[in-house]
C-alpha cells in the first residue's frame, strides 16, 4: 500500500491526526522529527543552536529517505521538510501527499495553547509571532499546494479517508 506523509506548518494536526488516520487504516505511525531526534542522539533545538538550519534541513532529507516506498505508513514530516533538498518531489514519487492548510491565525492559537519551547523557529512567548507564522507559511505555500490532497481548516478522519479513497 502507498505511504500517505502529511504535510503542513507546525501545529497544523499532522502528529495528532496522523496517528488516528495509521489506526484506522492499520498502517504504521512515523514522524521524521523522531526519526531525526533518534538519529542525531539530540532535540531539535539542540540541532538547530549547534550546527544550524541547514544542517537540520539536511537531516531532514535524509530522515525521509529512510521511508521506504509501499510500507504502509502514515508520515508526518516536520513543517519545513517538503520546501528543501527536492524533497517534495521524493515525498510526491514515494506516496500520497496531503496538505493540511491551517490559517495562521488558528496556527498560532496552537502555538500558545501549547506553549512549549520546542519549535526552534517559532518561539509561543515572541509578540510577532502571528506575523512570522503568516510570512513561513506564504513562503512554504507553492510547495505545500503540490499536494495531491488538500485539506482546509479543521477535518476529521472520515473526511480524509473520503479523500485518500480516491489514491489507495
Amino acid at each position: 500500500m502507498k505511504n500517505i506523509y502529511l504535510i503542513g506548518m507546525p501545529s497544523s494536526g499532522k502528529s495528532t491526526l496522523g496517528k488516528r488516520l495509521a489506526r484506522m487504516l492499520h498502517y504504521r505511525f512515523v514522524d521524521t522529527d523522531k526519526i531525526i531526534v533518534k538519529d542525531e542522539h539530540r532535540s531539535i533545538n539542540e540541532i538547530f543552536a549547534t550546527d544550524g538550519e541547514s544542517y537540520f534541513r539536511d537531516a531532514e532529507t535524509r530522515a525521509l529517505h529512510t521511508v521506504k516506498p509501499g510500507k504502509s505508513l502514515v508520515v508526518a514530516t516536520g513543517g519545513g521538510m517538503p520546501c528543501f533538498n527536492d524533497n517534495m518531489a521524493y515525498i510526491k514519487q514515494t506516496g500520497v501527499s496531503v496538505f493540511l492548510n491551517v490559517k495562521p491565525e488558528t496556527l498560532a492559537e496552537r502555538l500558545l495553547a501549547h506553549a512549549t519551547d520546542d519549535r526552534p523557529l517559532y518561539k509561543f512567548d515572541d509578540p510577532a509571532l502571528l506575523e512570522g507564522l503568516r510570512q513561513k507559511y506564504n513562503a512554504r505555500l507553492p510547495f505545500y499546494q503540490q499536494a495531491d490532497i488538500i485539506i482546509t481548516g479543521e477535518t476529521s478522519e472520515d473526511v480524509l479517508m473520503k479523500e485518500l479513497g480516491k489514491w489507495l
